[in-house]
């Protein structure tokens, strides 16, 4: 089977091959790496490649798309509600244990809930993530709200914490385990023991919150 990869140039030293949790083959190289030693690298690890492929945590090969109809369902802090398309002129998303969209705003509703993702995620997340740095006592700079393509988090060379929005639709804890995990990265940049007895410490039952990304990750991902 042909392995199909896409290629990241960047200034580091080594090359790395990643499988994605979408599947999706990634390769980082330093700048200049030719195609002709890439592809050798790709075939020369491509039976543990194609293992992790097809590895039963990875997401499924099919994603659902959500369709912006009354009675399609919508994944907020963990739980799943309904969306109720009204002839009332509604200027954006509103949410009231369901969600409500104007119908005249069908044909960029993708657009409208990605906007009240981004802005819920950044309410949420941007005081919790102070709370957290204040009890570990660690400072970063700026807090962005992103769309990661591969990651829920990450933590910059120059202390700024980015977070994917899709996290929004994931359990409280799950959104706590994230971002203790990347500010526990501004005292330890490695996953090493102390990193994960730090990340205990903070939150004792997070191999949980982990345990559910593997699990339902891919319905956080899901395309609107």
């Amino acid at each position: 089977m042909e392995i199909k990869y896409s290629i990241v140039y960047s200034n580091r030293k080594t090359l790395s091959i990643i499988v994605e949790r979408d599947r999706s083959v990634i390769v980082r190289a330093p700048q200049n790496t030719s195609e002709e030693i890439i592809a050798r690298e790709i075939e020369k690890r491509k039976r543990l490649i194609q293992k992790k492929i097809a590895h039963n945590q990875k997401y499924p090969y099919e994603k659902q798309i959500k369709e912006f109809v009354s009675g399609e369902s919508l994944m907020y802090l963990g739980e799943n509600y309904k969306l109720l398309v009204v002839d009332e002129n509604i200027e954006n998303v509103v949410f009231d244990n369901k969600f409500f969209i104007s119908k005249t705003n069908q044909a960029i509703a993708n657009k409208l809930f990605k906007e009240w993702y981004i802005k819920s995620a950044s309410e949420i997340v941007v005081p919790k993530a102070k709370s957290i740095a204040k009890q570990i006592g660690v400072e970063y700079n700026n807090i962005n709200i992103l769309d990661l393509k591969y990651r829920w988090g990450s933590c910059t060379p120059k202390d700024n914490l980015h977070f994917n929005w899709r996290l929004i639709k994931a359990p409280m804890t799950v959104i706590e385990y994230i971002i203790a995990h990347e500010l526990t990265h501004l005292l330890e940049s490695n996953h090493t023991p102390e990193f994960w007895n730090r990340v205990s410490t903070l939150l004792p039952n997070y191999d949980k919150a982990k345990q559910w990304l593997k699990e339902n990750g891919h319905e956080l991902e899901t395309d609107f």
